[in-house]
């Protein structure tokens, strides 16, 4: 893979703060929430959607701080602590144990794989290896991939995983992912694929081609 886009951290700060309404509609959709743009864009600016449950605003809520946390510590290291802050703003009143270590056992619809429980070294050392990956948008997507299927936490993860991966991709100016909304079906279809064969591929292929966002910067 090759890097899509190649802006300064600023430029790509200044592209995730004006889109940050719409990352965080596409994610409200990968969850299954019926929200509409302008009703995300309401709740953003503090107002209500009495038509939604209070999960989803929460789900919605959650997404603005957790967005907002990372833009505005985006050089902080990026290691299992970070990850962790990530879900804790990520399950705030919604997740058991929010970020947390999983330790007991979850299923994931639509597919029979089952996650083994965690181990925090491991994943330590998992995500020093993936520093190794030169392409910083390959890097992203592989470690976004890569936490999705571990299911680190006990709930969330789909988020944190992609929330994650755009630090390390607006860190260094590589653009933003989100999946969009009309793509949802076929990231279903990839994730579950990716989840019961252990191949990430063809879903790291799907990302790269169809939820990379950014701006070409002309150089004078």
């Amino acid at each position: 893979m090759l890097d899509k886009f190649d802006m300064t951290q600023e430029q790509n700060i200044f592209l995730a703060k004006r889109n940050i309404v719409d990352s965080i509609w596409r994610s409200s959709h990968i969850e299954g929430i019926d929200v509409t743009y302008p009703e995300t864009q309401k709740l953003y600016d503090g107002g209500n959607v009495a038509r939604l449950r209070l999960d989803e605003i929460q789900i919605i809520n959650n997404l603005k701080h957790a967005w907002l946390y990372v833009l505005n510590s985006i050089n902080a290291e990026n290691n299992l602590n970070y990850l962790k802050s990530i879900n804790s703003l990520i399950g705030s009143n919604l997740i058991d144990r929010a970020g947390q270590i999983r330790i007991y056992e979850v299923r994931i619809s639509g597919t029979n794989y089952i996650p083994e429980l965690p181990n925090e070294d491991e994943v330590t050392k998992k995500l020093k290896e993936f520093e190794k990956i030169e392409c910083v948008t390959e890097r992203a997507i592989t470690i976004m991939c890569y936490l999705m299927r571990l299911q680190f936490f006990s709930d969330g993860n789909k988020r944190t995983a992609m929330l994650f991966a755009n630090k390390i991709m607006i860190q260094n100016g590589k653009g933003i992912i989100s999946v969009p909304v009309e793509e949802d079906e076929t990231f279903g279809q990839e994730l579950t694929r990716y989840y019961e064969t252990n191949n990430m591929e063809n879903l790291k292929q799907f990302i790269y081609d169809k939820c990379i966002d950014g701006i070409v910067v002309k150089n004078n």
